[in-house]
């Protein structure tokens, strides 16, 4: 493909990745050509079909990010930091991309989806032996822990913010907030000790579920008669002799019988 091509076929992406964004994936291809400044057809030669399009948005989007957090997580010199935090409105189309993506779900939102924590995965390891990031028991359940995290994070404060059409200055905003709390979080860690990370660990390791969970704790109502209260697979308990027993368990059958957890408790 000639150079001239090329940068037509950059500049249709770029502009696809700002209507799309702004306005939704019901965005007509017409309507890109004339914010690109080419024509319907050039679009169709270039990309195929507004599926194609698409695509392409996505893998450019997901490689500017790989290629952002992969220079950042190099080196512990706050000026690359600062200098990505300073150009952060920059990041808006692409940002507002991939919210719109989020938001709309379905088989291309999955793709990108996987592809960015991948990706997370990628640059998270290469930190780990540029020695600015601790190495994780799981790292790729840790990419994806903080891909949910900073993305739903993202959207919530969106659709909190004064302007939420204004994503220079959402952005602009939610950098001023929470980088802060988290590179406090990420540096200082949050908990005072390892107690309930070690807790997990060893049920884990002797084969225990700790999918499977029960709690014991005071009662609002001791003295009250047992009650319990179910949704889906949670149960709340009180016993007469004023403790709450909750049993927690994640998958596709509730647990089939209640562990006996207490003396006062009569099943």
């Amino acid at each position: 493909m000639r150079s001239a091509d090329l940068t037509a076929a950059a500049r249709i992406r770029d502009a696809a990745i700002e209507q799309f964004g702004e306005h939704g994936f019901g965005v007509g291809l017409r309507r890109i050509a004339e914010a690109a400044g080419v024509s319907a057809a050039l679009v169709i030669h270039h990309f195929g079909s507004k599926e194609g399009l698409r695509k392409a948005c996505d893998d450019h989007i997901a490689e500017q990010i790989r290629e952002s957090k992969t220079e950042a997580l190099q080196t512990n010199d706050p000026a690359v930091w600062f200098g990505q935090l300073a150009e952060i409105e920059e990041f808006a189309p692409l940002i507002a991309y991939v919210l719109r993506s989020m938001q709309t779900g379905g088989d291309l939102a999955k793709m990108l989806w996987r592809q960015m924590i991948e990706n997370a995965e990628g640059y998270l390891e290469e930190g780990v032996r540029a020695g600015t990031i601790k190495p994780s028991r799981d790292p790729r359940a840790r990419a994806k822990y903080l891909g949910i995290t900073g993305g739903g994070g993202l959207l919530l404060y969106l659709q909190m913010h004064d302007n939420p059409t204004d994503l220079r200055a959402v952005l602009r905003d939610y950098s001023r907030d929470m980088i802060l709390p988290a590179l406090e979080i990420y540096t200082e860690g949050l908990m005072a000790d390892r107690t309930m990370y070690d807790a997990f660990l060893a049920a884990e390791d002797q084969g225990d579920s700790p999918w499977q969970l029960t709690v014991l704790r005071p009662s609002r109502s001791a003295g009250s008669p047992r009650t319990s209260v179910r949704c889906g697979h949670w149960t709340v308990s009180t016993s007469p002799c004023g403790r709450e027993k909750s049993t927690v368990s994640w998958g596709p059958t509730a647990p089939a019988s209640r562990p006996r957890s207490a003396s006062c408790w009569d099943w």
